[in-house]
C-alpha cells in the first residue's frame, strides 16, 4: 500500500500545524500552549473523547471504529522541547528564546494529529485507537507520569506503538528490530575530596584534582577491559567542577556524566563497578570519592510479535526494501520505554533525510516525511483492528 492518496492531500495543513509548533516550543510539563493546540484540533476533528491533564499535561483522545468491538491499541506522539537557542534560520524558527524543537517533537505529534484527522473521518477499523499526547519526555518521565495516571488502565490499552524520527535516514525509509532497540540512561556523580591548599605546595596538601583525573581514566577501564565488547556499555564523564583560583588546590572536585547500557545485566554490573572504581582510583592519591548513581530510563526493548507487526505495516506503507527490521540498537534513551514495560508494542524510526542531527541548534524535522508517518499510523491502526 502506497502513502495514502488522502495523505497526501493533507501535507500542506499538517505542515503548518507543524511550523506552529515549532514556532512556540515549549519544555518538560510545561506545555500549555502546546497542549491547547493539540486538544483545539481534536475536537475540530470530531473524535470521541477528549482527556487533558493526564500526566500533568499530556492528552489523550480516544476515535472509535465503526466496524465494530474491538480492542484498544495506543499510538503515542511526545510534545516536548529542548533548551536550546534555535540556529535553523528558517522562517517559522522559535520564538521562545532558549527553547527550540530540536528533536523533531512538533513534528511527530503533527503526524499523530493528521493520523487522528484521518481516522476520525474514515472510522475504517474496529474497537478504538487511543492517540497519546505525551510530555516531558526530554529528561522528564512524562511517559512513566502518564502511566502512573492511569494510561494504560483507564483506557483499556492492550499494545501500544511509538515512532521517532532519523535525520541521516533518507525520507520514506523506515527501521526497528525486535529487542533492545535503544539504551538505558542513567546518570552519575562523583565528588572526589581530598585536602586544599596553595598550589606551590602540593605536597602539603591531597590533590582532588589529580585524584579525580585518575578516576577519570580509571573508568573507561571498565568499559575496555570488564565490558563484553558485544555488551554495549557507554561511561561518559561530561563535567568536572574544582576550584576558583590559578594558585589554590581546592578540597573537592565533583565530576557529573551518563551511563549507556542495553541488558539489565550490564547496567548492575556499570553501576556495582563505577563506585567500586571510582572509590580505589581515588585511593591512589589518599582522596575519597562518594558516587551517587542515579537510574533513569530504562532499555527501550520491543515485543517481537509486535515488532514483527509494525515492520510489516511500514514495508506496506515504504516498499519492501525500504524498511530495516534489524537496525542496529541506538545508545540514545526514550521515555516510551517505561510504555513498553506497560503493555506490548513496539518503536520505531522514520527517515528525516540530511538533516543536522538531533539536539543540534540548527535542527529542523523535514516535512516531506509527513505523509509517510500518518500513512504509518492510519495503516498499522486499519490493519491492527480490522473487523
Amino acid at each position: 500500500m502506497p502513502i495514502l492518496n488522502r495523505v497526501n492531500e493533507m501535507q500542506e495543513e499538517v505542515a503548518g500545524w507543524r511550523r506552529k509548533l515549532h514556532e512556540t516550543p515549549e519544555l518538560l510539563y510545561d506545555l500549555t500552549e502546546t497542549s491547547r493546540f493539540v486538544a483545539e484540533r481534536l475536537a475540530e476533528f470530531g473524535v470521541d473523547q477528549i482527556d487533558t491533564g493526564i500526566g500533568r499535561t499530556g492528552v489523550v483522545a480516544i476515535i472509535k471504529g465503526r466496524l465494530g468491538d474491538g480492542p484498544t491499541i495506543g499510538m503515542r506522539a511526545d510534545m516536548d522541547a529542548l533548551p536550546i537557542n534555535e540556529t535553523s534560520g528558517k522562517p517559522w524558527a522559535s520564538k521562545n528564546p532558549g527553547k527550540a524543537h530540536s528533536c523533531g517533537h512538533d513534528g511527530h505529534t503533527a503526524m499523530l494529529l493528521g493520523a487522528a484527522k484521518y481516522l476520525a473521518e474514515t472510522r475504517n477499523f474496529s474497537g478504538s485507537v487511543a492517540l497519546i499526547f505525551q510530555p516531558a519526555e526530554e529528561g522528564g518521565a512524562g511517559a512513566k507520569a502518564m502511566i502512573d495516571d492511569g494510561l494504560m488502565k483507564n483506557y483499556g490499552i492492550t499494545e501500544v506503538y511509538g515512532m521517532h524520527n532519523s535525520p541521516g535516514m533518507p525520507v520514506g525509509q523506515f527501521a526497528s528490530r525486535p529487542g533492545s532497540v535503544m539504551a538505558a540512561s542513567d546518570t552519575f556523580e562523583i565528588v572526589v575530596t581530598g585536602r586544599g591548599g596553595h598550589a606551590s605546595a602540593p605536597h602539603t596538601t591531597i590533590d582532588p584534582v589529580l585524584a579525580s583525573a585518575h578516576v577519570i581514566v580509571a573508568l573507561q577501564s571498565i568499559v575496555s577491559r570488564e565490558t563484553d565488547p558485544l555488551k554495549s556499555l557507554v561511561i561518559t564523564v561530561t563535567t568536572t567542577h574544582g576550584g576558583d583560583a590559578y594558585n589554590v588546590i581546592p578540597n573537592e572536585v565533583r565530576l557529573t556524566g551518563t551511563v549507556r547500557t542495553l541488558l539489565p545485566e550490564t547496567r548492575d554490573f556499570a553501576e556495582k563497578r563505577l563506585v567500586e572504581v571510582a572509590s580505589a582510583a581515588a585511593s591512589l592519591c589518599g582522596a575519597t570519592a562518594k558516587v551517587n548513581y542515579v537510574r533513569g530510563y530504562p532499555v527501550t526493548f520491543n515485543h517481537e510479535q509486535q515488532t514483527e507487526f509494525a515492520v510489516d505495516v511500514a514495508r506496506k506503507v515504504a516498499g519492501e526494501t525500504a524498511v530495516n527490521d534489524n537496525m542496529a540498537p541506538v545508545m540514545g534513551a526514550e521515555d516510551f520505554s517505561y510504555m513498553l514495560e506497560a503493555k506490548p508494542g513496539a518503536f520505531l524510526f522514520l527517515g528525516n533525510g540530511d538533516t543536522p542531527v538531533l539536539h543540534h541548534s540548527s535542527y529542523d524535522f523535514n516535512d516531506e516525511a509527513i505523509p509517510y508517518g500518518i500513512s504509518y499510523w492510519v495503516t498499522l491502526a486499519e490493519t491492527k483492528l480490522a473487523a
